[in-house]
């Protein structure tokens, strides 16, 4: 891994941008079907993205329960690909805004620590709006358009998203780092909203590329 190590974030360009929106997703847990992460990837490909800096993994995950993958390269060369948390932007240009994006997987440990790290990052580019996409497994058909739901951080942005057609979400029980996170983003005094998507939790495929232009659009 290149470029300057601080307090676990791996910083390999800093740009001289403001970027007002961030948009995050962790694989995992709260990633169903792959639907959340695979739309930022998406995006960073379609847009394109480009990578600015990663969080080391090291003092964040339990590598007996979320696996580095080997892999050979075409030089014969073994490869460890450890768990990624990668931050990417896209500048702004005469037509809009530029984007903050994060992609990476659940943490096992620290996640208060890890959470503030994100937020940190957002920060320092200026974000105003914090966006985190997740999705679950849900009695739902595949069928029907699929069912997205959401909470805001106020009465404002709720209505927003209420605007969107998203539905509000009274979800209660055993959460992810998506609470975490965005109770860090309270912290921080960035405005927040977190966007599931809901995938038929008989259709054993992965991914599922429906949820995941639903919470694209």
């Amino acid at each position: 891994m290149d470029g300057f190590h601080m307090d676990g974030l791996i910083t390999h360009e800093t740009p001289d941008v403001k970027l007002p929106t961030m948009i995050v997703a962790f694989a995992g847990w709260p990633d169903a079907a792959e639907a959340a992460t695979r739309a930022i990837r998406y995006m960073v490909r379609k847009l394109p993205a480009k990578k600015i800096a990663e969080i080391d993994p090291e003092e964040f995950f339990d590598f007996t329960v979320v696996r580095p993958q080997t892999r050979v390269n075409r030089r014969g060369e073994r490869i460890i690909r450890w768990p990624r948390n990668d931050f990417y932007y896209y500048p702004p240009d005469e037509t809009q805004s530029g984007i903050l994006l994060y992609v990476g997987t659940e943490p096992n440990l620290k996640w208060r620590a890890f959470s503030n790290i994100v937020c940190e990052m957002a920060l320092k580019y200026e974000v105003k709006l914090v966006v985190s996409l997740g999705a679950l497994l849900d009695a739902v058909p595949h069928t029907r358009e699929p069912r997205i739901t959401g909470r805001a951080s106020s009465k404002d942005l709720t209505e927003k998203v209420k605007w969107l057609g998203i539905q509000n979400s009274g979800y209660q029980g055993p959460t992810g780092i998506h609470t975490a996170f965005m109770d860090a983003c309270d912290k921080h005094g960035l405005a927040h909203a977190s966007i599931w998507g809901h995938c038929p939790h008989y259709v054993n495929t992965s991914p599922n590329p429906r949820v995941s232009h639903a919470l694209l659009t």
